[in-house]
Protein backbone atom coordinates (compact mmCIF):
# COMPACT_ATOMS: atom_id res chain seq x y z
CA UNK A 1 0.00 0.00 0.00
CA UNK A 2 1.72 3.30 -1.11
CA UNK A 3 1.96 5.97 2.19
CA UNK A 4 0.08 9.29 1.12
CA UNK A 5 2.55 12.04 1.79
CA UNK A 6 -0.10 14.15 2.63
CA UNK A 7 -1.41 12.50 5.51
CA UNK A 8 -0.11 14.79 8.30
CA UNK A 9 -1.01 18.38 6.60
CA UNK A 10 0.25 20.18 10.08
CA UNK A 11 3.54 18.59 10.04
CA UNK A 12 4.05 20.46 6.74
CA UNK A 13 2.29 23.57 7.35
CA UNK A 14 3.86 23.90 10.59
CA UNK A 15 7.70 23.75 9.06
CA UNK A 16 6.31 25.27 6.01
CA UNK A 17 5.52 29.18 8.48
CA UNK A 18 8.63 28.32 10.21
CA UNK A 19 10.67 28.78 6.61
CA UNK A 20 8.83 31.22 5.86
CA UNK A 21 9.53 33.35 8.82
CA UNK A 22 12.70 32.20 8.81
CA UNK A 23 12.99 33.64 5.04
CA UNK A 24 11.17 37.07 6.38
CA UNK A 25 13.63 37.53 9.87
CA UNK A 26 16.93 37.59 7.56
CA UNK A 27 15.68 39.44 4.80
CA UNK A 28 14.07 41.90 6.47
CA UNK A 29 16.99 42.18 9.46
CA UNK A 30 19.71 41.98 6.65
CA UNK A 31 18.15 45.44 5.26
CA UNK A 32 17.69 47.07 7.68
CA UNK A 33 20.98 45.93 9.37
CA UNK A 34 22.49 47.70 6.37
CA UNK A 35 20.78 50.68 6.22
CA UNK A 36 21.25 50.69 10.53
CA UNK A 37 25.14 50.17 9.52
CA UNK A 38 25.68 53.05 7.10
CA UNK A 39 24.42 55.46 9.92
CA UNK A 40 26.57 54.34 12.41
CA UNK A 41 29.82 53.25 10.94
CA UNK A 42 29.62 54.34 7.39
CA UNK A 43 29.81 51.31 5.37
CA UNK A 44 27.93 50.77 2.10
CA UNK A 45 28.14 54.47 1.62
CA UNK A 46 26.97 55.56 4.35
CA UNK A 47 27.64 58.80 6.34
CA UNK A 48 28.73 56.68 9.69
CA UNK A 49 27.41 59.03 12.99
CA UNK A 50 28.71 62.10 12.10
CA UNK A 51 27.60 62.47 8.58
CA UNK A 52 24.54 60.87 9.77
CA UNK A 53 24.27 63.62 12.66
CA UNK A 54 25.00 66.22 10.37
CA UNK A 55 22.09 65.36 7.81
CA UNK A 56 19.30 64.39 11.07
CA UNK A 57 19.88 67.58 12.56
CA UNK A 58 19.13 69.35 9.04
CA UNK A 59 15.44 66.66 8.92
CA UNK A 60 14.78 68.37 12.24
CA UNK A 61 16.54 65.55 14.81
CA UNK A 62 18.29 67.02 17.51
CA UNK A 63 20.65 66.73 18.95
CA UNK A 64 22.01 64.99 15.54
CA UNK A 65 24.60 62.85 16.78
CA UNK A 66 22.31 61.17 19.54
CA UNK A 67 19.51 60.79 16.80
CA UNK A 68 22.34 59.21 14.52
CA UNK A 69 23.41 56.59 17.62
CA UNK A 70 19.75 55.94 18.38
CA UNK A 71 18.47 55.42 14.52
CA UNK A 72 21.56 53.43 13.85
CA UNK A 73 21.09 50.89 16.74
CA UNK A 74 17.49 50.54 16.20
CA UNK A 75 17.82 49.46 12.28
CA UNK A 76 21.39 47.46 12.92
CA UNK A 77 20.80 45.94 16.37
CA UNK A 78 16.84 45.20 15.49
CA UNK A 79 17.60 44.68 12.17
CA UNK A 80 20.24 41.38 13.53
CA UNK A 81 18.10 40.45 16.35
CA UNK A 82 15.42 40.46 13.89
CA UNK A 83 17.48 38.12 11.41
CA UNK A 84 18.82 35.77 14.27
CA UNK A 85 15.67 35.61 16.05
CA UNK A 86 16.96 37.00 19.18
CA UNK A 87 14.73 38.91 21.52
CA UNK A 88 12.38 39.35 18.90
CA UNK A 89 9.80 41.61 20.64
CA UNK A 90 12.12 43.73 21.24
CA UNK A 91 14.32 43.49 17.70
CA UNK A 92 11.03 44.01 16.05
CA UNK A 93 9.78 46.91 18.02
CA UNK A 94 12.80 48.95 18.12
CA UNK A 95 12.81 48.25 13.85
CA UNK A 96 9.68 49.68 13.75
CA UNK A 97 10.40 52.44 16.19
CA UNK A 98 13.40 53.63 14.23
CA UNK A 99 11.12 53.54 10.78
CA UNK A 100 8.31 55.67 12.22
CA UNK A 101 11.11 58.17 12.01
CA UNK A 102 11.66 57.71 9.03
CA UNK A 103 8.41 57.51 7.59
CA UNK A 104 7.85 61.36 9.68
CA UNK A 105 10.96 62.39 7.27
CA UNK A 106 9.46 60.89 3.93
CA UNK A 107 5.87 61.71 4.22
CA UNK A 108 5.91 65.13 2.50
CA UNK A 109 6.98 63.73 -0.38
CA UNK A 110 3.80 61.08 -0.22
CA UNK A 111 3.89 57.53 -0.50
CA UNK A 112 5.51 56.06 -3.19
CA UNK A 113 9.23 56.08 -2.99
CA UNK A 114 10.64 56.89 -6.55
CA UNK A 115 8.99 60.30 -5.37
CA UNK A 116 11.17 60.45 -2.26
CA UNK A 117 8.09 58.74 -0.17
CA UNK A 118 7.80 56.97 2.75
CA UNK A 119 6.97 53.69 1.15
CA UNK A 120 9.97 51.31 2.23
CA UNK A 121 10.31 53.01 5.44
CA UNK A 122 6.78 51.97 6.17
CA UNK A 123 7.69 48.94 4.40
CA UNK A 124 10.48 47.88 6.46
CA UNK A 125 8.45 49.07 10.16
CA UNK A 126 5.37 47.25 9.56
CA UNK A 127 7.54 44.12 8.68
CA UNK A 128 9.59 44.48 11.22
CA UNK A 129 6.63 44.75 13.44
CA UNK A 130 4.73 41.66 12.32
CA UNK A 131 7.51 39.54 13.16
CA UNK A 132 8.15 40.62 16.63
CA UNK A 133 4.44 40.09 17.38
CA UNK A 134 4.36 36.61 15.53
CA UNK A 135 7.40 35.57 16.84
CA UNK A 136 10.49 34.33 15.17
CA UNK A 137 9.19 30.34 14.59
CA UNK A 138 11.19 27.06 15.34
CA UNK A 139 14.04 27.94 13.06
CA UNK A 140 15.12 30.80 15.59
CA UNK A 141 17.72 31.64 18.91
CA UNK A 142 14.55 32.53 20.61
CA UNK A 143 13.10 28.97 20.44
CA UNK A 144 16.98 26.88 20.79
CA UNK A 145 16.98 29.75 24.20
CA UNK A 146 13.44 28.17 25.34
CA UNK A 147 12.51 31.52 24.43
CA UNK A 148 14.36 33.26 27.06
CA UNK A 149 14.13 36.68 25.51
CA UNK A 150 10.90 36.10 23.87
CA UNK A 151 8.20 35.94 26.62
CA UNK A 152 4.47 37.36 26.66
CA UNK A 153 5.08 40.34 28.27
CA UNK A 154 7.97 41.63 26.66
CA UNK A 155 5.43 41.93 23.68
CA UNK A 156 3.75 44.29 25.60
CA UNK A 157 6.76 46.44 27.30
CA UNK A 158 8.58 46.28 23.89
CA UNK A 159 5.81 47.89 21.79
CA UNK A 160 4.68 50.15 24.27
CA UNK A 161 7.77 51.63 24.71
CA UNK A 162 8.59 51.93 21.43
CA UNK A 163 5.64 53.61 20.45
CA UNK A 164 5.92 55.84 23.07
CA UNK A 165 9.58 56.81 22.22
CA UNK A 166 8.54 56.97 18.60
CA UNK A 167 5.83 59.39 19.42
CA UNK A 168 8.30 61.41 21.24
CA UNK A 169 10.92 61.80 18.90
CA UNK A 170 8.53 62.38 16.09
CA UNK A 171 6.48 65.24 18.05
CA UNK A 172 9.92 66.99 18.81
CA UNK A 173 10.80 66.53 15.22
CA UNK A 174 7.83 68.11 14.17
CA UNK A 175 7.44 70.97 16.54
CA UNK A 176 10.95 71.29 15.73
CA UNK A 177 10.56 71.72 11.58
CA UNK A 178 7.47 73.83 12.43
CA UNK A 179 9.19 76.51 14.38
CA UNK A 180 12.00 76.52 11.76
CA UNK A 181 9.50 77.05 8.88
CA UNK A 182 7.49 79.71 10.79
CA UNK A 183 10.72 81.85 11.31
CA UNK A 184 11.54 81.40 8.03
CA UNK A 185 7.96 82.65 6.97
CA UNK A 186 8.29 85.67 8.88
CA UNK A 187 11.59 87.25 7.18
Amino acid sequence: MARCSHRHPALGTSRRRDLGLLALRVGTGAALAAHGSQKLFGWFGGGGIEGTGTAMEAMGFAPGRQSALAAGLGEAGGGALLALGLATPAAGAAAAGAMAGAVAVHAPAGFFAQSGGYEYPAFLGFTAAAIGLAGPGRYSLDHATGHRFDQHWTVAVAFVASAVAATVVVGRRQRRTNAGADGDAGH
